[in-house]
């Protein structure tokens, strides 16, 4: 494989070890949504995923879902949240172990009403609660190539991942800026550490203006001044003219521009 970014040089494959288990999990953003599906539904597309996604060879991969009807979502965005899904050992109710997929969000609100829903926490929760909280029938996928799948496992244990978090939330917030974040921009940030081996937050701005395409969402006048009243978290004043967040076109797109996708899909319970 070619070199392709700035201070990147991708080195050959390597088995990524399993890391111990994860925290238990914690609140789940599946409570805020109206779900398409039941729990049992849920619990069968989940595994099927996991399945899929085990026998691709995936130790990392980034996994969407959205949380509203598309009818509902503005030209562009398909999908409102993003997470990655980590391979893992974990530990059984019989005392055993197991390989299975954690997964690691960004959620806007808190576990009550007393948490700013303009603020954002990092989670750890299971690819059940995950599909629980989709509005639709479909999740998207990104693998990674697998080296970056390696870095990507190296920053998500290390201090580096809470250091690239940034609490203050908006639901389109710029991928340039630090002002604020929403899931993908703070995933993009996690991908941008593991390409550059760094979180310096000034040098990642610099290497994605310079190779990362966002997308554009439309915004009128109107939606810009008024959107703050109508929902906190729709905060557009760190965009200089047109409105442009990550997402998972551009973050698909991103990392084949570069030679760094293994594969992205759409998948349907039983496809």
């Amino acid at each position: 494989m070619r070199r392709l970014l700035p201070g990147l040089l991708l080195l050959a494959a390597a088995a990524v070890p399993l890391a111990p288990a994860p925290a238990a999990a914690q609140a789940s953003s599946a409570q805020q949504v109206a779900p398409r599906f039941t729990g049992a539904q849920a619990a069968r597309f989940s595994k099927q995923v996991e399945k899929d996604l085990a026998s691709r060879g995936a130790r990392v991969a980034l996994v969407f879902r959205t949380g509203r009807p598309r009818d509902a979502l503005p030209k562009g965005i398909e999908y409102t949240h993003g997470a990655f899904w980590v391979y893992r050992t974990v530990s059984t109710q019989d005392g055993g172990a197991q390989g299975g997929y954690a997964v690691y969000n960004l959620y806007a609100g808190g576990p009550d009403s007393a948490w700013p829903k303009t603020e954002s926490r990092l989670i750890q929760d299971w690819p059940l609660d995950f599909v629980r909280g989709s509005a639709v029938d479909d999740l998207a996928i990104i693998i990674p190539a697998p080296e970056l799948q390696r870095r990507l496992l190296t920053v998500i244990d290390s201090p580096a991942y809470e250091r690239l978090h940034n609490k203050t939330y908006s639901l389109v917030s710029n991928p340039f800026e630090a002002r604020y974040q929403n899931c993908t921009t703070f995933m993009l940030n996690v991908v941008a550490a593991a390409l550059w081996q760094t979180d310096d937050q000034t040098r990642l701005s610099t290497n994605l203006r310079a190779s990362f395409k966002p997308s554009l969402i439309p915004a009128n006048g109107l939606t810009r001044l008024f959107g703050p009243m109508v929902d906190p978290r729709l905060r557009t004043d760190d965009h200089k003219g047109p409105v442009r967040t990550a997402t998972y076109e551009s973050l698909a797109q991103f990392l084949a521009s570069h030679d760094l996708l293994q594969t992205a899909y759409v998948t349907r319970p039983g496809a």
